[in-house]
């Protein structure tokens, strides 16, 4: 159950005029150099009459970039004579984040996607992940939230889906994924509504909304590949919810291969602090046992490197990107 308190965020677009707006999600914030401004989170909507709505949602970490690229394509190339029904895009949810190019809020240092459903009267990002899921989700029929490794992961592009105790959600989600056509994509299992989700996805998934993640590359960049992978994938997901027509379907080039991601054995972490070496690659397939990293301490250059090897076989979704790392890093997840 939502909070019953009211948002204290205001938005400048109007939901239900038809054409297209752009303006901004104004989040009071007072400080030392702006003692009555806003923080302006941009947002843009496209509306063609009655019809389904699809909300877009990319910046949700702020140094995760391939997904706001895509969003500002669209929000520039869309127009509401193209569509029917509404389609609404939030390219860089946690602003504070993405104008620092930080995971986190430069401002309360909250990860945006551990803090729903928030709080109307919490920090900044608790306010943002408030509005989105009690004001912005309940509008959508269908959510995208888009993804990639950051600053500190590489992923191999894939889509992704929450499963769920609810079935007929679970196989929306299914169509949804097959309607993306990323080259991968994985399923992850997760509760039921229970309120105990934090991420944008529990968000949706306590009001029923069904809902797909992507993890397009990473490495704090953009790649080519990657926001082709997306820009396709918004198109068709569009097409497949009926808000575009048939004819602008893109053709998927290969079938999607579906994997999934089930428990803490799929991960490989950190036992000590020093320089790993990854000694298997993205997209390469492993066994159980298999080595995966050593790590050295130059600190003290005559110890041994400690291996670390996998504890389930699969295929490598994705690596950690410094050099440097830390006991309790995520070095390598897989896709079973």
């Amino acid at each position: 159950m939502l909070d019953p308190r009211k948002s204290r965020l205001v938005c400048e677009v109007d939901f239900e005029k038809d054409g297209k707006q752009t303006g901004f999600v104004r989040l009071f914030h007072s400080v030392h150099a702006s003692a009555y401004g806003f923080i302006p989170i941009p947002i843009v909507v496209i509306r063609n009459g009655e019809g389904p709505t699809a909300v877009f949602v990319s910046g949700n970490h702020g140094d995760e970039y391939e997904g706001q690229v895509a969003l500002c394509d669209l929000a520039r190339t869309l127009q509401p004579e193209a569509i029917k029904g509404r389609v609404i895009l939030l390219p860089m949810a946690n602003f504070p984040a993405g104008m620092a190019g930080r995971r986190t809020s430069p401002i309360d240092e909250v990860n945006l996607n551990r803090a729903f459903p928030g709080d109307p009267d919490g920090s900044v990002t608790q306010q943002i992940a408030y509005w989105i899921e009690s004001t912005l989700l309940p509008k959508a029929d269908l959510v995208a939230d888009l993804h990639s490794g950051g600053s500190s992961l590489m992923y191999v592009p894939c889509a992704l889906m929450k499963e769920t105790g609810d079935e007929k959600r679970n196989a929306a989600q299914r169509a949804m994924l097959q309607a993306f056509g990323a080259p991968i994509n994985y399923i992850t299992r997760g509760g039921s509504g229970t309120g105990q989700d934090n991420t944008l996805t529990g968000g949706a998934e306590r009001l029923g909304i069904p809902t797909l993640g992507t993890e397009l590359a990473g490495s704090g960049t953009v790649t080519r590949d990657a926001v082709h992978i997306v820009r396709c994938g918004l198109t068709n997901l569009l097409v497949h919810a009926g808000i575009l027509p048939e004819s602008e379907r893109i053709a998927i080039e290969a079938e999607p291969r579906i994997v999934t991601v089930v428990g803490p054995e799929h991960f490989v972490y950190a036992s000590e602090s020093g320089v790993w070496e990854p000694l298997v690659e993205l997209g390469q397939t492993v066994e159980a046992g298999d080595a995966a990293a050593r790590i050295y301490s130059p600190e003290t250059p005559w110890l041994a490197p400690v291996t670390l090897r996998f504890q389930a076989g699969g295929i490598v979704l994705c690596k950690r990107i410094p050099g440097r790392t830390s006991r309790g890093d995520c070095l390598f997840h897989l896709g079973a």
